[in-house]
């Protein structure tokens, strides 16, 4: 059997959104779970994670999930409804619809159907990606309240564009533009996501939308989330399928990329792009062998990497080999391929086995 695994921390995902609580005291946590659980299992993550008030998702076919795996709190589609037939699942499913744009509106206000909604108004305050702008809200909000679909309870949202960089000027402004646009509107507010619950607790409002901070992924550049209380949710792990040694000169890999500096063990690993691991890196990616720091050389190939055990001279077919996780931050082995954790852990593919630890 190949040795490939994602462990996934049950633990570390209900202490990490403990760890939000602690953060946000007066919020309520919408757990975001796109993407699969952010690659950790869509299921598996809204079962250890329990405790959220409610669960983000992108489409409406992952409401279907969670609604088919028993998860009775609140959904949110982030996305909203994109036609008419997405309005009777959601009433279906009690899933909740985010409006984002004047399509949206048309669509509920010709729904024939008196079943009313729950809504989110979401406003576009400096992301310019999806969203009412900020001078337009009372009008929206005041025909959204004029539908007999709507529930009258809306709650009003942003999202922060740079609120990773904790000094930064534009997520204040984006906060003054919110605060100008909802000014005299009922409806709670919800503006945060895990950099804006770590870096902007002024910005917690009512709702904050976790991602990456549930995972134990840093949202900041150059941090890793242990620095801000988080444990990761992953440990990306396989085995030395392979101990040879090679001569000074010799070249390891896929067009002879790298080039033994002295006679020297190779390890070869059963992990590879094949897997989710990240083909592209800048020749110094840190992996544990037996638990200690080793380097990938060569390049990475769809099934197999190639390890230098020249400090692991004991290393022996059969051997533990950790790409990311416990011991190992992603968020490191993600700077060196020129990419965030969040890629990686989204990435892993179908063909490596989870398991989970409690």
């Amino acid at each position: 059997m190949r040795a490939t695994s994602a462990t996934i921390h049950l633990g570390a995902l209900r202490e990490n959104l403990r760890r939000v609580r602690e953060l946000a005291p007066g919020a309520r946590v919408m757990a975001v779970v796109k993407a699969d659980g952010y690659g950790h299992g869509l299921e598996r993550v809204a079962r250890a994670l329990e405790g959220a008030d409610a669960f983000g998702v992108a489409g409406i076919a992952d409401g279907q999930r969670l609604r088919a795996a028993g998860v009775s709190q609140r959904i949110v589609v982030l996305s909203g409804h994109d036609e008419a037939a997405d309005l009777a699942e959601m009433r279906r499913l009690r899933l909740d619809t985010v409006v984002h744009s004047d399509a949206q509106v048309d669509l509920l206000a010709a729904d024939a159907d008196p079943r009313p909604l729950r809504v989110w108004l979401k406003l576009d305050t400096g992301m310019h990606r999806l969203g009412i702008a900020p001078e337009r809200a009372r009008d929206v909000h005041a025909r959204l309240r004029a539908l007999a679909c709507v529930e009258p309870d809306i709650t009003l949202m942003t999202h922060f564009a740079n609120s990773d960089v904790f000094d930064d000027a534009m997520t204040t402004r984006q906060v003054e533009r919110f605060e100008r646009g909802v000014s005299g509107l009922d409806g709670e507010r919800s503006l945060s996501n895990s950099a804006g619950v770590i870096g902007w607790p002024e910005a917690h409002g009512q709702w904050v939308r976790v991602g990456g901070a549930l995972y134990g992924i840093s949202v900041v550049a150059g941090r890793i989330g242990a620095d801000f209380g988080f444990r990761p949710a992953m440990t990306l792990a396989t085995r030395l399928v392979a101990v040879n040694r090679i001569r000074k000169g010799e070249h390891v890999g896929y067009a002879a990329a790298w080039q033994a500096p002295e006679d020297m063990p190779i390890g070869v690993a059963a992990i590879g792009y094949g897997d989710g691991y990240p083909r592209h890196s800048d020749g110094a990616t840190p992996v544990l062998v037996n638990g200690t720091r080793a380097l990938v050389v060569g390049r990475v190939s769809m099934d197999l990497v190639t390890i230098d055990l020249r400090r692991h001279p004991d290393a022996k077919i059969g051997d533990p080999v950790v790409l990311w996780g416990r011991g190992l931050p992603v968020e490191e082995v993600a700077a060196h391929a020129g990419t965030i954790g969040y890629e990686l852990t989204c990435g892993v593919t179908r063909r490596v086995r989870f398991v989970e630890d409690a």
